[in-house]
Protein backbone atom coordinates (compact mmCIF):
# COMPACT_ATOMS: atom_id res chain seq x y z
CA UNK A 1 0.00 0.00 0.00
CA UNK A 2 3.05 2.45 1.07
CA UNK A 3 4.68 1.54 -2.05
CA UNK A 4 1.76 2.58 -4.21
CA UNK A 5 1.06 5.69 -3.08
CA UNK A 6 4.76 6.51 -3.20
CA UNK A 7 4.27 5.72 -6.99
CA UNK A 8 1.26 8.34 -6.84
CA UNK A 9 2.98 11.31 -6.20
CA UNK A 10 6.55 10.11 -8.28
CA UNK A 11 3.82 10.26 -11.36
CA UNK A 12 2.10 13.55 -10.23
CA UNK A 13 5.83 15.48 -9.45
CA UNK A 14 6.69 14.49 -13.11
CA UNK A 15 3.18 15.36 -14.57
CA UNK A 16 3.39 18.89 -12.95
CA UNK A 17 7.30 19.34 -13.67
CA UNK A 18 6.44 18.72 -17.59
CA UNK A 19 3.30 21.19 -17.17
CA UNK A 20 5.51 23.96 -16.46
CA UNK A 21 8.35 23.70 -18.49
CA UNK A 22 5.49 23.38 -21.61
CA UNK A 23 4.42 26.73 -20.16
CA UNK A 24 7.94 28.54 -20.48
CA UNK A 25 8.27 27.72 -23.87
CA UNK A 26 5.26 29.33 -24.97
CA UNK A 27 5.99 32.24 -23.05
CA UNK A 28 9.43 32.57 -24.53
CA UNK A 29 8.52 32.16 -28.11
CA UNK A 30 5.64 35.16 -27.70
CA UNK A 31 7.97 37.25 -25.70
CA UNK A 32 10.14 37.33 -29.40
CA UNK A 33 7.55 37.85 -31.93
CA UNK A 34 6.25 40.82 -29.97
CA UNK A 35 10.77 42.37 -29.87
CA UNK A 36 10.83 41.64 -33.52
CA UNK A 37 7.22 43.64 -34.71
CA UNK A 38 8.25 46.50 -32.34
CA UNK A 39 11.96 46.69 -34.23
CA UNK A 40 10.15 46.70 -37.58
CA UNK A 41 7.46 49.57 -36.60
CA UNK A 42 10.90 51.54 -35.27
CA UNK A 43 12.71 51.23 -38.29
CA UNK A 44 10.74 53.47 -40.28
CA UNK A 45 7.76 55.38 -38.55
CA UNK A 46 4.57 55.27 -40.59
CA UNK A 47 6.26 53.16 -43.58
CA UNK A 48 7.08 49.84 -44.11
CA UNK A 49 10.44 48.71 -42.80
CA UNK A 50 12.50 48.54 -46.31
CA UNK A 51 13.93 44.30 -47.62
CA UNK A 52 17.06 43.18 -46.64
CA UNK A 53 18.13 43.31 -50.30
CA UNK A 54 16.29 46.50 -51.14
CA UNK A 55 19.13 49.78 -52.24
CA UNK A 56 18.59 53.06 -50.98
CA UNK A 57 18.96 56.05 -52.97
CA UNK A 58 22.38 57.61 -51.44
CA UNK A 59 21.64 61.60 -50.69
CA UNK A 60 23.37 64.36 -52.96
CA UNK A 61 26.53 65.37 -51.93
CA UNK A 62 26.61 68.87 -50.31
CA UNK A 63 29.34 71.68 -51.25
CA UNK A 64 32.16 70.86 -49.04
CA UNK A 65 31.12 66.92 -48.49
CA UNK A 66 34.32 65.59 -49.71
CA UNK A 67 31.70 64.40 -52.66
CA UNK A 68 32.63 65.81 -55.94
CA UNK A 69 28.97 67.84 -57.18
CA UNK A 70 27.41 66.69 -60.97
CA UNK A 71 29.06 69.24 -63.61
CA UNK A 72 26.20 71.29 -64.98
CA UNK A 73 26.59 73.15 -68.04
CA UNK A 74 26.56 76.98 -67.99
CA UNK A 75 23.21 78.94 -69.02
CA UNK A 76 23.60 80.97 -71.82
CA UNK A 77 21.53 84.03 -71.63
CA UNK A 78 21.58 85.86 -75.46
CA UNK A 79 18.06 87.59 -75.47
CA UNK A 80 19.33 89.32 -78.08
CA UNK A 81 17.75 92.59 -76.75
CA UNK A 82 18.94 96.00 -77.82
CA UNK A 83 18.62 99.57 -76.21
CA UNK A 84 17.40 102.58 -78.17
CA UNK A 85 17.91 106.34 -76.66
CA UNK A 86 15.65 109.08 -78.10
CA UNK A 87 16.49 112.53 -76.73
CA UNK A 88 15.54 116.19 -77.87
CA UNK A 89 17.85 118.91 -76.65
CA UNK A 90 18.57 122.77 -77.87
CA UNK A 91 21.18 124.83 -78.41
CA UNK A 92 21.53 128.25 -78.05
CA UNK A 93 21.33 130.54 -75.37
CA UNK A 94 20.82 128.67 -71.91
CA UNK A 95 20.05 129.78 -68.19
CA UNK A 96 23.55 130.03 -66.34
CA UNK A 97 25.77 128.49 -69.48
CA UNK A 98 25.59 131.20 -71.99
CA UNK A 99 25.51 130.36 -75.63
CA UNK A 100 26.27 126.66 -76.07
CA UNK A 101 26.75 124.60 -79.69
CA UNK A 102 26.01 121.30 -78.24
CA UNK A 103 22.51 120.76 -75.78
CA UNK A 104 22.88 119.74 -72.48
CA UNK A 105 20.72 116.55 -73.19
CA UNK A 106 22.43 115.68 -76.37
CA UNK A 107 25.96 115.16 -74.25
CA UNK A 108 23.69 112.83 -71.63
CA UNK A 109 22.08 110.86 -74.74
CA UNK A 110 25.71 110.43 -76.41
CA UNK A 111 26.91 109.26 -72.61
CA UNK A 112 24.44 106.82 -72.45
CA UNK A 113 24.73 105.53 -75.62
CA UNK A 114 28.36 105.36 -75.64
CA UNK A 115 28.03 103.79 -72.37
CA UNK A 116 25.59 100.22 -72.85
CA UNK A 117 25.99 100.34 -76.97
CA UNK A 118 22.69 102.07 -77.35
CA UNK A 119 21.37 102.99 -80.78
CA UNK A 120 20.40 107.36 -80.73
CA UNK A 121 17.72 108.65 -82.23
CA UNK A 122 17.49 112.87 -81.54
CA UNK A 123 13.91 114.25 -81.71
CA UNK A 124 13.94 117.10 -84.60
CA UNK A 125 11.17 120.08 -84.98
CA UNK A 126 9.64 119.86 -88.59
CA UNK A 127 8.95 123.34 -88.10
CA UNK A 128 12.67 124.51 -85.72
CA UNK A 129 10.74 127.84 -84.56
CA UNK A 130 12.22 127.56 -81.18
CA UNK A 131 14.14 131.37 -80.49
CA UNK A 132 17.44 131.41 -80.22
CA UNK A 133 17.60 133.55 -76.46
CA UNK A 134 16.37 131.72 -73.63
CA UNK A 135 14.08 134.31 -72.15
CA UNK A 136 12.26 133.92 -75.81
CA UNK A 137 11.88 129.79 -75.37
CA UNK A 138 10.82 130.00 -72.20
CA UNK A 139 7.76 131.77 -73.15
CA UNK A 140 7.28 129.57 -76.59
CA UNK A 141 7.71 126.77 -74.11
CA UNK A 142 5.25 127.95 -72.09
CA UNK A 143 2.86 128.95 -74.70
CA UNK A 144 2.71 125.71 -76.06
CA UNK A 145 2.26 123.95 -72.76
CA UNK A 146 -0.76 125.87 -71.57
CA UNK A 147 -1.98 125.05 -75.42
CA UNK A 148 -1.26 121.41 -75.09
CA UNK A 149 0.69 121.74 -78.35
CA UNK A 150 1.74 118.69 -80.60
CA UNK A 151 4.66 119.79 -82.32
CA UNK A 152 5.64 117.82 -85.03
CA UNK A 153 8.73 116.12 -85.61
CA UNK A 154 11.02 115.33 -88.45
CA UNK A 155 12.40 111.70 -89.35
CA UNK A 156 11.64 108.35 -89.12
CA UNK A 157 11.67 106.38 -85.47
CA UNK A 158 13.69 103.65 -85.28
CA UNK A 159 11.85 100.19 -85.67
CA UNK A 160 10.48 100.10 -81.97
CA UNK A 161 10.30 96.19 -81.97
CA UNK A 162 13.31 95.52 -81.79
CA UNK A 163 14.28 97.44 -78.59
CA UNK A 164 13.47 95.98 -75.30
CA UNK A 165 14.59 99.30 -73.06
CA UNK A 166 14.01 102.72 -74.28
CA UNK A 167 15.75 105.92 -72.94
CA UNK A 168 14.15 109.00 -73.31
CA UNK A 169 15.66 112.22 -72.35
CA UNK A 170 14.63 116.01 -72.22
CA UNK A 171 15.37 119.48 -71.06
CA UNK A 172 12.94 120.23 -67.91
CA UNK A 173 10.57 122.73 -69.79
CA UNK A 174 8.40 124.50 -67.09
CA UNK A 175 8.19 121.74 -64.76
CA UNK A 176 7.17 118.66 -67.31
CA UNK A 177 8.28 117.57 -70.51
CA UNK A 178 8.90 119.73 -73.58
CA UNK A 179 5.68 119.27 -75.69
CA UNK A 180 7.15 117.33 -78.57
CA UNK A 181 8.21 114.59 -76.23
CA UNK A 182 4.45 114.33 -75.64
CA UNK A 183 4.15 113.98 -79.35
CA UNK A 184 6.47 111.27 -79.57
CA UNK A 185 4.56 109.64 -76.44
CA UNK A 186 1.41 109.23 -78.53
CA UNK A 187 2.53 108.48 -82.41
CA UNK A 188 3.88 105.88 -80.86
CA UNK A 189 2.14 104.70 -78.19
CA UNK A 190 1.52 100.94 -79.53
CA UNK A 191 4.91 100.29 -80.16
CA UNK A 192 6.00 101.69 -76.45
CA UNK A 193 3.44 99.45 -75.01
CA UNK A 194 5.41 96.39 -73.06
CA UNK A 195 8.71 98.34 -73.36
CA UNK A 196 10.51 99.11 -69.98
CA UNK A 197 11.14 103.42 -70.56
CA UNK A 198 13.49 105.23 -68.71
CA UNK A 199 13.67 108.95 -68.15
CA UNK A 200 16.12 110.78 -68.07
CA UNK A 201 16.45 115.58 -67.78
CA UNK A 202 18.60 118.25 -67.64
CA UNK A 203 18.01 120.95 -65.23
CA UNK A 204 18.36 124.10 -63.42
CA UNK A 205 17.53 123.04 -60.47
CA UNK A 206 13.78 121.31 -61.16
CA UNK A 207 15.45 117.93 -60.52
CA UNK A 208 13.86 115.31 -62.87
CA UNK A 209 10.40 117.19 -62.10
CA UNK A 210 8.24 114.40 -61.86
CA UNK A 211 9.17 112.87 -65.53
CA UNK A 212 9.03 109.23 -64.61
CA UNK A 213 5.67 109.59 -63.06
CA UNK A 214 4.24 111.73 -66.29
CA UNK A 215 5.94 109.27 -68.62
CA UNK A 216 3.83 106.43 -66.26
CA UNK A 217 0.15 108.03 -67.40
CA UNK A 218 1.38 108.64 -70.95
CA UNK A 219 1.98 105.17 -71.28
CA UNK A 220 0.37 103.27 -68.77
CA UNK A 221 1.13 99.70 -70.66
CA UNK A 222 5.04 100.56 -70.08
CA UNK A 223 6.84 99.56 -67.61
CA UNK A 224 8.74 103.10 -66.54
CA UNK A 225 12.20 102.59 -64.82
CA UNK A 226 14.66 105.27 -62.49
CA UNK A 227 15.14 108.04 -63.77
CA UNK A 228 18.31 110.31 -63.89
CA UNK A 229 18.67 114.37 -63.53
CA UNK A 230 21.39 116.21 -64.55
CA UNK A 231 21.96 120.22 -64.42
CA UNK A 232 22.90 121.42 -67.61
CA UNK A 233 25.59 123.46 -66.03
CA UNK A 234 27.81 120.11 -65.16
CA UNK A 235 26.47 118.95 -68.80
CA UNK A 236 28.88 121.97 -69.83
CA UNK A 237 31.56 122.17 -67.61
CA UNK A 238 31.77 119.44 -65.36
CA UNK A 239 31.86 116.17 -68.11
CA UNK A 240 34.07 113.96 -66.18
CA UNK A 241 31.68 113.85 -63.27
CA UNK A 242 28.49 113.73 -64.89
CA UNK A 243 30.23 110.69 -66.87
CA UNK A 244 30.69 108.80 -63.78
CA UNK A 245 27.39 109.51 -62.30
CA UNK A 246 25.68 108.16 -65.55
CA UNK A 247 27.84 105.19 -65.37
CA UNK A 248 26.98 105.11 -61.75
CA UNK A 249 22.86 105.16 -62.76
CA UNK A 250 23.33 102.92 -65.32
CA UNK A 251 25.50 100.11 -63.32
CA UNK A 252 22.56 100.85 -60.83
CA UNK A 253 19.94 99.79 -63.42
CA UNK A 254 22.03 96.63 -64.32
CA UNK A 255 24.21 97.60 -67.25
Amino acid sequence: MRTVRKLSALLLALVLIFTLAACGASSNQTNDTTAATNSAEAAAPGTEAPAANETQTAAPAEPGSGEAAPETSPVETDSGSKTLVVYFSRTGEQYTVGVIEEGNTAIVAKMIAEQIGADLFELLPTDDHYPMTYDELTDVAKREQNEKARPAYAGQVPDLSQYDTIFIGAPVWWGDWPMILYTFFENNAEGLAGKTLIPFSTHEGSGLSGFDRKLSSTCPNSTVGEGLAIRGNDCQNKQDSVRGTVNDWLSGLGY
